[in-house]
């Protein structure tokens, strides 16, 4: 369990796996008011859920209806978000697959562009067949992912392997959970790539690091390999390696954990307490890219009946709203951050906010504001602002050809708005 701070005040919560076992609204309303008396935060994760929520990774059935009667409807600001999809050549129902055998990033002979387009092409029209119905879509989705399971056995290269193995690897259990009971679809054959190409390389990550410092690489490759763990143990109901991922962002060694990921807390800026994010001496861009990747797992455990937005006085909330402030041009303190690189961790600190990247456009701030300004009634007015400043957001396609633009899977104007 965790400790919530709202307004200022802390107040013990149920997790909301309990909440959502428990039988009825008033049923639930009178275990809070029993259980709440005495409780404490904790670090250990609680048991995976006994049955897995289906979809119930990113989008749950809640969102996945919200977004097709309020399209439906030409409501805004979903029929934006929408508009912004299907203005989007990766979600046309003509795309072509070009599936491969061994992906490599990273060193000679690259060629993972062609997953990660496939894979964003697979994403969107997932949503498109999951909103408007149309089954040219569904077909596109089912087919892109069949053709992958079919022909994937290797994904290799220098270090950067691992960033393709958690990047490409949570997004494509992503669409998988989109897709599952979808006719001609393979789950079972796409849970084998997922659970012997991908999963290996990140177990291996979070557990040796590339056999460097546990502190040489930057929160973004801990949690890339975090999400996609989470992501492939919810596609294949697998409660110990869901333990494994939540356990690692509440405790584990590397940046990726809440603590290591948010070293420092400056409290009272302004009112607000602000949370300093491990990659902020290096740029902007990273910086953002790893609010997108911790919202994703906090989210997708959220689907699951977790509360790790809240986790330890809601320590990503104030993360996002140090990074929100910054990026729209205001001043944010800085504690020197330092840590150890190599494989001998030689010292190494950041005495200053870096200004590279500044302001970098990336379709990751809806599901945060949705999330703290509308479940949870929360006071976030960066975070708001800089959902606003970006609104409708867009996928990839949208924002570059190159690989950053594709880091994550967007579109949350029209999945998450309340």
């Amino acid at each position: 369990m965790s400790r919530d701070t709202e307004k200022g005040n802390h107040r013990a919560t149920l997790t909301r796996r309990n909440l959502l076992r428990s039988a009825g609204g008033v049923a639930a309303a009178g275990a809070v008011a029993a259980a709440t008396a005495g409780l404490t935060g904790g670090g250990s994760a609680a048991a995976a859920p006994a049955t897995f929520t289906h979809p119930g990774a990113l989008h749950a059935y809640g969102e996945l209806n919200r977004a097709k009667v309020r399209v439906a409807a030409g409501d805004e600001p979903w029929l934006s978000g929408w508009n912004r999809l299907t203005a989007n050549p990766h979600s046309a129902s003509t795309w072509t697959p070009r599936p491969t055998d061994t992906i490599i990033r990273g060193g000679d002979g690259q060629n993972y562009p062609q997953l990660y387009n496939d894979i964003h092409a697979a994403y969107q029209n997932a949503l498109r067949w999951q909103i408007a119905g149309t089954r040219a879509n569904g077909d596109k989705a089912v087919e892109i992912l069949n053709a992958w399971s079919a022909t994937l056995t290797t994904i290799t290269g220098n270090a950067d392997r691992y960033l393709a193995a958690g990047l490409y690897g949570y997004q494509f259990a992503n669409v998988g959970e989109l897709m599952r009971g979808y006719s001609g679809f393979d789950l079972d054959r796409f849970r084998t790539m997922m659970l012997n190409v991908f999963y290996p390389l990140n177990n291996r990550f979070l557990n040796e690091h590339n056999d460097a410092c546990v502190t040489n690489y930057w929160a973004n490759w801990d949690l890339c390999n975090m999400n996609s763990i989470l992501a492939i143990a919810i596609l294949c109901d697998d409660g110990a390696k869901y333990d494994q991922a939540v356990n690692y962002f509440k405790n584990g060694a590397g940046n990726g954990s809440i603590r290591h990921a948010v070293p420092f807390i400056h409290t009272n800026v302004d009112g607000h307490d602000l949370g300093q994010w491990q990659e902020s001496g290096r740029d902007q861009g990273h910086t953002m890219m790893g609010m997108g990747q911790m919202g994703a797992f906090c989210e997708m455990a959220w689907n699951q009946g977790d509360d790790l937005y809240g986790h330890d006085g809601n320590r990503f909330m104030k993360a996002a709203q140090y990074v929100a402030k910054y990026n729209l041009g205001q001043s944010v303190p800085f504690t020197t951050y330092s840590w150890g690189t190599g494989q001998n961790c030689a010292y190494r600190e950041h005495t200053a906010i870096s200004s590279a990247s500044r302001g970098q456009v990336r379709p990751v701030w809806d599901l945060i504001h949705y999330h703290y300004a509308r479940r949870r009634r929360l006071s976030v007015p960066y975070i708001t602002a800089m959902a606003e400043s970006v609104r409708p957001e867009g996928g990839g396609g949208d924002y570059g050809s190159t690989s950053g633009g594709y880091d994550q899977l967007g579109f949350g104007t029209l999945m998450y708005a309340k």
